[in-house]
Parts: structure tokens; C-alpha cells; sequence
């Protein structure tokens, strides 16, 4: 594995005798990657599946709001552990039986989450949905561009569109669903993919195992890295305001299920939209520390309007409605610093810093709970704003650092960036956000 700089400087013609260069088509590749992203499409979805559904579940079982926003935190705890095992697995066993991995889980869980009766016993299959999420994301980016064969910005780009469509049609779905019964989301899932599932077998060709199996510890010993740790904490920190608004903020709107997959069709809309247009841009702009800590102030900002007006349901909805475009900001942000200031391999990376802020993810919402519970609905947000705004303090210190990436990539010739990103979304476990940074710095070198 090369380091950043023998990336940049190892063949530096690599990119122009490319034969993939000119004119992609996202729409010009094998069954086999349609296959994968059909399936990215469902697994994208489960991010805001079961929003519309969580004041149906504490009804009907009769469970506390921090009971039933265990199912986040068992998802994205096991889905944090996960990722440091990820890479270890698919470099023995090779990424598509990695992925097929991924999706027998998660159809076997969420089919298990439907059939259940229980509030624990949903919690606890959804924490077995987690780990085959977490392998079937940390794999389904590189075998899309592994089996690409209509331009590997195309194959981005078809990324980058199942990811949109997943997270904007999730809660719609699960509105749907959930306004039938709230065991439709999980029976949704589960159907859709072992659609997706059987396609995999049967269309995605055989990948070995790569000749250089990965470390197990290699995700943790990368922390010892102050930048970063520093920007795997920003990353914590952030998805903690991120998951108090998706795992809390959908009790204090008092709307039926559909209603709730409307709102938060809205949000992932301008998830989608910020994330894949809006960051690239002010990046470019503004510069990623610069553009990152007004996001991240805005952020505290919103989750300060919550906190102040929990009883508002106008007001609740048009901030969790407006948090979607910063939280699209930040996620391309974030990994954006990530791969900027590693210092080890680009997958090695992804996963130190997907454990990292995934944990915050998982306790976010629980705690919320528990805290709403004890004392009011003010203080979840209050303290999630505050706990926000620490993370620009965290990205001050770097400044200085991510300011001299931005401003080396913007030397003449060809971005190295290009080849950094190229290479982070071949590897495994690599970041969905990679792959609109791969197209962004795909586009900044056809304008030279």
C-alpha cells in the first residue's frame, strides 16, 4: 500500500492514459453493478426506514422513547465494532462473499425484527442487522467500481444516485409501511433484499481474496495519529447532535407514520442533494475547515431551536426539515478531512474513523431518552448543541492542516486528490462519502 505522497507522485500519467477518461456514462455497466446498487438503494433506506415508526413501536409495545431508540444505538454500536473487522474479513475471504455475507444478515435480521413481539427483541435483531450493514457498505463501493465497465466516474456517479434515492425514499417507505403496521418496514427490508440478495449470486463475477490480508488492529493503531483522531472525534461528535435529532425529535412531532416519512423524505432530500453538490462546492469556495465549522455551528444552532421549543411542532419540523443540508455537508465534510490527513492506507482510515463516530451515533439517542425521561425534552438538544459546538473546537486545531491539503490541491496539474479518492473507494472498508469526493476530484481534473 502507498503512502499519500507516493500516490500523488508514483505515475503521474497514470490518469491521462486512463481509457475510462472521456465522457462516462453511468448507465453504460453490467448487470452485475446495477445488481449492487439496487441493493445499496435498500440498504441507504434503512437509515431513515424506521423513524416514521418509532412512536408506533412505543405504543403498540408498550416501551419508553429510550427503549425503542436502542434501535439505533444496537445498529450503530455493532455497525462501529463492525467496521474494524471488515477489512480483516473481505482480505481473506474477498469482497463478494463479504457482501453476500452482508445481505444474508441483514435479511435474516430483518425479517427476525418483524416477526418479533418485543421491544428487546427487535433491539437486539437489529444489532445483527448492523453487522451485516456494516459488511455489505464497507464492500459494495469497491466491487461497484471493481465491476464497472462504462468509466469509473460512471460507476460513481450510479453510486452516488442509489445513495441519494435510498436515503430520500427511505422514510417514505417506511411511512407506507409503518401505516399498515409497524412490522412492514422490517418485512420491506427483508423482501427487498433478497431480491438483491439473489441478484448478487448470480450477476456479481468472483473476486479473490487480495494477496495482502489486512491487520485487525490496524483501524486502531491509526488513532494514535493526532489528526486523525482529532477529525474521527469531530466525526463523534457531530453524528451525536446528527442521531438525538433522528432518534428523538420524531416523539416531540406527534404525526402518524406516513406524515413522519414525509418530513424525513424531506430531510434526506437535502441530505442527498448538500452532500453530493452543495459540500464539493463550498469546499472549493471556502476551504473544508472554514466551511466545516459554520456547518457545524449551524448545526448547534438548529439543535438550540429544538431544544428551546420542543413543544412547537412547526418548529421542530422546519429544523429537523433544515438539519438535512448541513448533515449532508458534514458527512462529505468529514470524510473529506479524513482522507486529507491520514496518514495510513485510505480503507485503514474509513474504518478507524467509521468506528470512531459511529459510537457517537449509538449512545446519542439512547441517552436522549433517558434524559427527556429524568428531566424535560429541552435537555437532549440543549446538550447535543453543545456537545456540536465542541466539535468546532476540535476542527480549529486543524486548521491549519486541512488548510495546506486544500491549498496543495489546488496547484496546477492533475489533483493528487484524484488518485487518493480513486484508490479510497477501491478499498475495503471504504466510506460512501468517498465516492463523491472521487467524483468531485474526477471533475476538477477534466477542467484543467
Amino acid at each position: 500500500m502507498t503512502t499519500t505522497t507516493d500516490r500523488g507522485a508514483a505515475d503521474p500519467d497514470r490518469r491521462a492514459a486512463s481509457p475510462d477518461r472521456a465522457a462516462p456514462s453511468p448507465f453504460r455497466q453490467p448487470k452485475a453493478v446495477f445488481a449492487v446498487a439496487f441493493a445499496c438503494v435498500v440498504s441507504f433506506m434503512g437509515i431513515g426506514l424506521v423513524d416514521p415508526i418509532l412512536p408506533a413501536l412505543a405504543s403498540k409495545l408498550q416501551a419508553t422513547p429510550s427503549q425503542v431508540d436502542l434501535l439505533f444505538t444496537s445498529y450503530l454500536i455493532v455497525t462501529a465494532v463492525a467496521m474494524l473487522v471488515t477489512g480483516w474479513v473481505s482480505s481473506r475471504i474477498g469482497a463478494k462473499r463479504t457482501l453476500i455475507a452482508g445481505l444474508i444478515l441483514i435479511v435474516v435480521f430483518a425479517g427476525l425484527a418483524g416477526a418479533s413481539g418485543s421491544i428487546g427483541g427487535i433491539v437486539g435483531f437489529r444489532a445483527g442487522w448492523g453487522l451485516g450493514n456494516a459488511l455489505f457498505i464497507a464492500t459494495s463501493l469497491a466491487v461497484i467500481v471493481s465491476s464497472a465497465s462504462g468509466g469509473f466516474s460512471g460507476a460513481i456517479i450510479l453510486y452516488e444516485t442509489a445513495l441519494g434515492i435510498g436515503i430520500a425514499s427511505g422514510p417514505v417507505l417506511g411511512g407506507l409501511l409503518g401505516n399498515i403496521s409497524w412490522r412492514g418496514p422490517f418485512y420491506g427490508v427483508c423482501g427487498l433484499m433478497s431480491i438483491a440478495l439473489v441478484a448478487t449470486i448470480f450477476l456479481v463475477p468472483a473476486t479473490p481474496a487480495p494477496a495482502l490480508r489486512s491487520s485487525i488492529t490496524a483501524p486502531l493503531v491509526a488513532l494514535r495519529h493526532g489528526p486523525l483522531a482529532k477529525t474521527s472525534i469531530t466525526g463523534l461528535l457531530y453524528n451525536w447532535g446528527f442521531f438525538t435529532i433522528l432518534g428523538y425529535a420524531p416523539f416531540l412531532m406527534h404525526l402518524s407514520a406516513l406524515k413522519l416519512g414525509s418530513v424525513f423524505c424531506a430531510w434526506g432530500i437535502l441530505v442527498a442533494i448538500f452532500a453530493v453538490f452543495g459540500a464539493p462546492a463550498l469546499r472549493s469556495r471556502f476551504g473544508t475547515a472554514r466551511t466545516l465549522i459554520t456547518s457545524l455551528v449551524l448545526i448547534a444552532v438548529i439543535l438550540g431551536a429544538i431544544g428551546t421549543f420542543p413543544g412547537h411542532r412547526w418548529v421542530v419540523i422546519g429544523a429537523v426539515i433544515a438539519s438535512g443540508a448541513l448533515i449532508g455537508l458534514n458527512n462529505t465534510l468529514v470524510t473529506t478531512a479524513v482522507m486529507s490527513v491520514s496518514p495510513v492506507p485510505r480503507g485503514v482510515a474509513s474504518a478507524s474513523y467509521g468506528f470512531v463516530r459511529f459510537i457517537g451515533g449509538g449512545i446519542a439517542p439512547y441517552l436522549a431518552g433517558q434524559l427527556a425521561a429524568r428531566y424535560n425534552a429541552h435537555v437532549p438538544f440543549l446538550l447535543a448543541a453543545v456537545i456540536v459546538l465542541a466539535g468546532t473546537v476540535v476542527v480549529a486545531s486543524l486548521r491549519r492542516t486541512l488548510d495546506e491539503t486544500d491549498a496543495n490541491e489546488k496547484l496546477p496539474g492533475h489533483s493528487q486528490v484524484r488518485d487518493a479518492e480513486e484508490e479510497a473507494v477501491t478499498e475495503v472498508p471504504a466510506e460512501p462519502e468517498a465516492a463523491i469526493l472521487a467524483e468531485h476530484a474526477f471533475r476538477a481534473d477534466q477542467r484543467l
